[in-house]
């Protein structure tokens, strides 16, 4: 199973230096049909890494800069009178894409926010009373800079709710800073990326994923994990039930990526934090103890038991 994706994560580390654990992350997200908020300065290669991904995956990409003064048509496309048929048309707009970057999610207003977020939710955008269906796949790569708040609108904890995994790249150490510098003096290192997939493949693994198995023990693991993110002091709102499907999903992606068709517990602690964090609303308490969504994760990951799976029973 691994070599069938393998090529893909040698492609894009090509332009993307020093960050693998963020690139299988953002591979396991598509493969398990969900979407991703990058939540970063900016520079550190946002743009290239959904760049990089679509041309090793052969799908279509398209960028929405988003700004204060975007509407919700400049994301779903609008209606227009044509005159010789004597009928509106619908122009798409560029939702109508396999990967796309929302870019700076934050600076936009929540009714064109919420455009957005309702095409990721059910895979279609009706404009004008018709209803058009996204193309599949479809994968929503958005961005968000934590730094200069003034003019942004934060997504609330239910739109929050609908991003399968949130993740930071974070700059680059020294060496990886040079080698940086020293492959783009020259040129464009999205120019080596290769295609090595195509849309039916990327389908057809989506598949493959959706197909692998998880224990009864596994299920009640990610359940037992969930529950205390509910009951912990520090934490007002816990992990919704589809904050739990995502962790079922994405732990299946991992397995994938580990070539096995069953999922084991550290499949779920790889992914844990990164899919249930985001989503937590934390106590005023814990705000002013200066502690962090991914401290109450950590906790809860190393003081509960872990299952053990019968690899023969799978």
């Amino acid at each position: 199973m691994q070599n069938s994706v393998q090529p893909v994560l040698q492609q894009v580390k090509k332009v993307i230096i020093g960050k693998d654990l963020i690139i299988e992350k953002v591979l396991m997200a598509i493969l398990a049909k969900g979407h991703i908020l990058l939540e970063d300065v900016p520079g550190v290669g946002k743009t290239t890494l959904a760049l990089a991904f679509s041309k090793a995956l052969g799908l279509e990409y398209k960028r929405i800069q988003f700004t204060s003064d975007t509407m919700p048509s400049d994301v779903t496309g609008f209606s227009i009178f044509n005159k010789t048929k004597g009928a509106f048309e619908y122009r798409q707009g560029p939702v109508m894409t396999n990967i796309l970057l929302a870019d700076e999610i934050n600076r936009t207003s929540s009714k064109t926010q919420g455009a957005l977020l309702e095409a990721m939710e059910e895979k279609q955008v009706t404009v004008d009373g018709v209803t058009h269906t996204l193309p599949q796949p479809f994968f929503v790569l958005a961005t968000q800079n934590p730094v200069g708040s003034a003019g942004t609108q934060l997504l609330p904890s239910s739109q929050l709710d609908r991003f399968m995994l949130k993740l930071k790249m974070g700059y680059p150490d020294f060496k990886e800073q040079v080698s940086i510098l020293k492959e783009r003096h020259t040129e464009n290192p999205l120019n080596k990326v290769e295609t090595v997939l195509n849309t039916q493949k990327v389908l057809q693994l989506q598949k493959q994923v959706d197909n692998v198995y998880i224990d009864d023990s596994i299920y009640e693991y990610i359940t037992t994990l969930t529950e205390q993110t509910r009951n912990n002091p520090s934490v007002e709102l816990g992990v919704s039930p589809r904050g739990a499907l995502a962790v079922c999903n994405i732990a299946k992606a991992a397995a994938f990526l580990s070539d096995r068709d069953y999922v084991i517990p550290q499949d779920v602690d790889k992914v844990f934090c990164s899919t249930t964090a985001h989503r937590l609303v934390l106590s005023r308490k814990a705000k002013i103890s200066n502690v962090s969504a991914e401290d109450v994760i950590n906790e809860i990951l190393e003081n509960t038991d872990k299952p053990s799976v019968s690899v023969q029973g799978v």
